[in-house]
C-alpha cells in the first residue's frame, strides 16, 4: 500500500535487530542490518538508504561518531535507539545530528510510528517551512526554500533536516516569537513525546553552524520564558 523505502538498522544486539526488522518488514519497508558501525557505514555507502535506526553503544565506535560520519554527506533521518536514558546523553546525540530518539526498552509500535513520521517529514517538500521558489533572508543569512539550502556570506551551511526546518520556520515570520511547543509542532507534527530541551539543543547546534554567539546573538535571539525569534540583541 505504501513506500519502498529502505531502513538501515545498526545495533549489536541480535534480538533487537530481529525484532525491529520483523516490524519494519511487516510495515512494508526493506530492511538492512548491521552489527557494528563499520558494517553500517559500508552498507550506507553501497545502498540507497531512506532512514537509519542507530544504537548509540556500538562495539567498534560510538553511535555519535557514526552519526557525525553520516552527516558529512547526508541529511537522511536518523533515529537513535539507545539504552542511555540520561537527558545529557540524549541531547548529545541530537547535537551530533540525530533527528529523534527512542529509549530501550521501547514499544515497537511507537518506534514504527516514529519511523513513519520521520519519513513523512523527509518527503514533505511543500510544508510552510519549505515554500517553493522563495528566498528567506535575514542579514547575510539566506535560505533558498526551493533548493532547501542555507548560506551565510555565500558559504553553504550544512544543517540536518530538523535544524533546517527550525531555521526556516524562524525566518518565515521574523517578527514572531516562536514558543518551544510551536517549534516542536513544526518539526514533529505533534506526534512525539519530546522534551523542550531537545529544541534548545537544536538551537545551540544551529547557532554554532551559522556562527552566532549565544551570549550576544546576531541571528537567533532567546526570549526568556517564551521561546526564540530571529533578530539579534536589541
Amino acid at each position: 500500500m505504501k513506500r519502498k523505502q529502505t531502513v538501515l538498522v545498526v545495533d549489536d544486539e541480535k534480538k533487537i535487530l530481529e525484532l525491529i526488522q520483523s516490524y519494519l518488514e511487516a510495515s512494508g519497508y526493506t530492511v538492512l542490518c548491521a552489527r557494528n558501525g563499520r558494517e553500517g557505514i559500508d552498507i550506507f555507502e553501497k545502498n540507497a538508504i531512506s532512514l537509519i535506526l542507530l544504537d548509540l553503544m556500538l562495539p567498534d565506535f560510538s553511535g555519535e561518531e557514526f552519526c557525525r560520519t553520516i552527516r558529512e554527506t547526508s541529511n537522511i533521518p536518523i533515529i537513535m535507539v539507545t539504552a542511555k536514558v540520561e537527558e545529557a546523553d540524549i541531547i548529545r546525540g541530537l547535537k551530533t545530528g540525530a533527528d529523534d530518539y527512542v529509549t530501550k526498552p521501547f514499544s515497537p509500535r511507537q518506534l514504527m510510528a516514529r519511523v513513519d513520521a520521520a519519513l513523512r517529514r523527509a518527503g514533505d517538500v511543500e510544508s510552510p517551512q519549505a515554500n517553493p521558489r522563495r528566498l528567506l533572508q535575514y542579514r547575510d543569512l539566506i535560505i533558498d526554500t526551493e533548493q532547501r539550502s542555507v548560506t551565510r556570506n555565500g558559504k553553504i551551511i550544512a544543517l540536518t533536516r530538523d535544524e533546517y526546518n527550525i531555521l526556516a520556520l524562524l525566518l518565515s515570520r521574523q517578527a514572531k516569537i516562536f514558543t518551544r511547543d510551536e517549534i516542536l509542532e513544526s518539526i514533529k507534527g505533534g506526534g512525539y513525546d519530546v522534551f523542550d530541551r531537545a529544541i534548545d539543543a537544536h538551537i545551540k547546534k544551529i547557532r554554532a553552524k551559522i556562527g552566532d554567539d549565544s551570549k550576544s546573538p546576531k541571528y537567533i535571539a532567546t526570549v526568556y520564558g517564551m521561546g526564540y525569534r530571529i533578530g539579534g540583541t536589541q
